[in-house]
C-alpha cells in the first residue's frame, strides 16, 4: 500500500537543490528546447491529411460502418455509436480518483468534466464511488438513485491526499472488488497505477503541452515588455518534466485523450503502444447547453446591450495571462477605434479584469457564472472568443459555446483545429498573436450577425453528434466495459 511517504514525482522536481546552470547544462537545455519546438509542428504536420477531407464533419461513411478491436482505433470513440437508449451490457462498479470534486457555484474545467461524465455514468446504473478532497468538514455523501457515492477523505480542507483516499479505497474494495479504477489526470501517483491493469487516467494536460505554453507565452510579449524571470526557470524545470513524464507514464495501464491531437503526443512522443491510448473527447450537459434565441435576447436587455450594436463577442473564463487575455485586449482595443459598435461581453474573473473595464463602455465583464447563467451568456452573443495560450487540453467553454449554436474564433493549436474546428465553416482560426487575431476580428465583423448565425446552426448540429454528455458516458462505459473483459473491445 502506498503510504505518504513516498514523493510525487512533481514534488521530487520542486525539491531538488536549486543550481545555476552550468554551460553544458544551458547547451542541452536550448539543444533540446529547439528539438521539441521543430519537431512537434512536424509530428502533428504528418498526422494531418493534405486533402480536404478535414473540412468534412468528423461523422463520416467510413466511420459509421467502422468495425473491429477498440484499443486499436486512434479516432475519437465520441464518433461511434453505443446505443444510448439500452441499459449497461454490464453494470460496474467504478472507483474514481479526483483531487476536486464540485461543491461550489462556478467549479473549474476538470471538476465540471469529472462531475458531468460520473453523474451520467451513475445515471446509467453503475456503482460510481468518488474519491476526493476534503470539502467543509463533509466525510461522504451518501449514494442517491442515479448520482455517485462520494468519499472525502480526511485531512486539511481542498488537499488532496491520494494515500488517504487509498485506505478508503481499499477498504470499499474489501466488500465488493471495483471492476475499473479511473484516475483524473495524476490524482493516483504512478508508482501506485504501475501495479492495477485495471486503471486508466485521463489527460487534461501534459507537460510537452506545457513547454509549448510558455513558449506561445513568452512570443505574445510587447516588444517593449521584459522577459519574465520565470521564464528561463520554467523552461528549465519543464524540459527534464517532460523526460519524466516519459518514463513514468508507461506505468499506467489506459490511457484516455481529451482530444486527438493529445492522442498522438501520447503515442508518437511518449512512445505508448497503441492498444493503450483511447481518445475521449470531453462532453458537456446537453440538458444545460443549447439554442434559445429568447434566453439570448432577454439576457441582452438585461445587461443594457444597446439594440443598435452591430455584433456582441464572449468570452469566458479566467482572465489570466495563459488564457490569451493580453491578445484579446490589445486585438479589441484596436478593432473598437473603427468598429465603434462591437460589444465584447466576459464571463469570468481574474487580474485582467480591470484593464477590459478600462476600454470602456463597449466591454461588459460579468463576473464567474455557474452553469445556468452560461446558458444565456452563450445564446446572448454572436461568437465565441477563445484567445488561449494553453494548448493542453480542450477548454469546455469551447463545446458549450457550440451546443448552444454559436460560431468559434479560436486560437489556432492542434488540439482545437484537430477535434472542434474540423470544418471551416464552424469558425475562425488565428495564430496566438495580435496581428492574426485582429485580422480575424476584421472578419467577424465583416460577415455581420445573421451570417455568424448559420455558423452557429453547424455547429449546434456538429457537437450534438460528439460533445454531449451522453455520448462521453457511453465512450467511457464501453472503455471500462473493455478492460473488465476483452470481449466488450470488439465493435460494434
Amino acid at each position: 500500500m502506498p503510504t505518504s511517504s513516498e514523493p510525487s514525482e512533481e514534488m521530487a522536481l520542486n525539491n531538488k537543490s536549486k543550481k545555476p546552470i552550468s554551460r553544458s547544462n544551458f547547451i542541452f537545455f536550448t539543444t533540446l528546447f529547439f528539438i521539441v519546438l521543430f519537431t512537434i509542428p512536424a509530428l502533428f504536420l504528418l498526422h494531418t491529411p493534405i486533402t480536404s477531407s478535414i473540412c468534412t464533419p468528423f461523422i463520416s461513411p467510413k466511420t459509421k460502418t467502422w468495425s473491429g478491436d477498440l484499443t486499436l482505433a486512434e479516432f475519437s470513440w465520441n464518433k461511434l455509436q453505443f446505443f444510448p437508449n439500452k441499459s449497461p451490457l454490464s453494470p460496474l462498479k467504478i472507483a474514481v480518483f479526483t483531487r476536486k470534486w464540485p461543491t461550489g457555484t462556478t467549479p473549474g474545467g476538470m471538476e465540471r468534466h469529472a462531475y458531468t461524465l460520473h453523474t451520467a455514468l451513475a445515471q446509467r446504473g453503475h456503482k460510481v464511488h468518488i474519491f476526493t478532497s476534503p470539502q467543509d468538514g463533509q466525510s461522504s455523501i451518501k449514494n442517491q438513485q442515479g448520482s455517485p457515492f462520494i468519499h472525502f477523505h480526511e485531512g486539511e480542507f481542498d488537499k488532496w491526499r491520494y494515500n488517504k483516499a487509498w485506505e478508503q479505497y481499499e477498504n470499499e474494495n474489501k466488500k465488493e472488488p471495483f471492476d475499473v479504477i479511473h484516475s483524473e489526470s495524476v490524482a493516483l501517483p504512478h508508482y501506485v497505477a504501475r501495479n492495477l491493469s485495471n486503471l486508466a487516467v485521463s489527460w487534461h494536460g501534459i507537460a510537452l503541452e506545457s513547454l509549448q505554453s510558455s513558449i506561445f507565452q513568452d512570443l505574445a510579449r510587447r516588444p517593449d515588455e521584459p522577459i519574465s524571470p520565470f521564464f528561463n526557470k520554467d523552461l528549465e524545470g519543464v524540459v527534464p518534466k517532460v523526460i519524466n513524464e516519459i518514463r513514468f507514464f508507461k506505468s499506467y495501464a489506459h490511457h484516455v485523450a481529451i482530444s486527438d491531437s493529445c492522442g498522438d503526443m501520447l503515442r508518437d512522443f511518449y512512445q505508448i503502444p497503441t492498444r493503450r491510448v483511447h481518445v475521449i473527447v470531453n462532453g458537456v450537459d446537453e440538458d444545460e447547453f443549447g439554442e434559445d434565441v429568447e434566453l439570448g435576447m432577454e439576457f441582452r436587455t438585461k445587461i443594457r446591450i444597446p439594440r443598435n450594436a452591430s455584433l456582441v463577442l464572449g468570452v469566458a473564463g479566467r482572465l489570466v495571462k495563459d488564457k490569451g487575455h493580453p491578445l484579446l485586449h490589445e486585438a479589441y482595443s484596436r478593432l473598437i477605434t473603427k468598429h465603434p459598435n462591437v460589444y465584447l461581453i466576459i464571463a469570468g474573473s481574474g487580474p485582467w479584469e480591470n484593464r477590459y473595464k478600462d476600454l470602456g463602455n463597449q466591454v461588459l465583464v460579468l463576473g464567474s457564472m455557474s452553469p445556468s447563467m452560461l446558458r444565456a451568456f452563450y445564446n446572448a452573443i454572436d461568437i465565441f472568443v477563445n484567445p488561449t495560450l494553453r494548448p493542453q487540453g480542450l477548454d469546455l467553454t469551447l463545446m458549450e459555446a457550440m451546443m448552444s449554436g454559436k460560431p468559434l474564433l479560436a486560437s489556432r493549436f492542434p488540439s482545437i483545429k484537430g477535434t472542434l474546428v474540423v470544418d471551416d465553416e464552424y469558425g475562425f482560426m488565428f495564430s496566438p498573436n495580435v496581428e492574426s487575431l485582429l485580422e480575424a476580428l476584421e472578419m467577424v465583423v465583416k460577415e455581420g450577425p445573421e451570417r455568424l448565425a448559420r455558423r452557429g446552426k453547424a455547429c449546434h448540429e456538429y457537437a450534438a453528434t460528439m460533445f454531449t454528455a451522453k455520448k462521453m458516458a457511453l465512450a467511457y462505459e464501453r472503455l471500462f466495459l473493455c478492460i473488465k473483459d476483452p470481449i466488450f473491445c470488439i465493435y460494434p
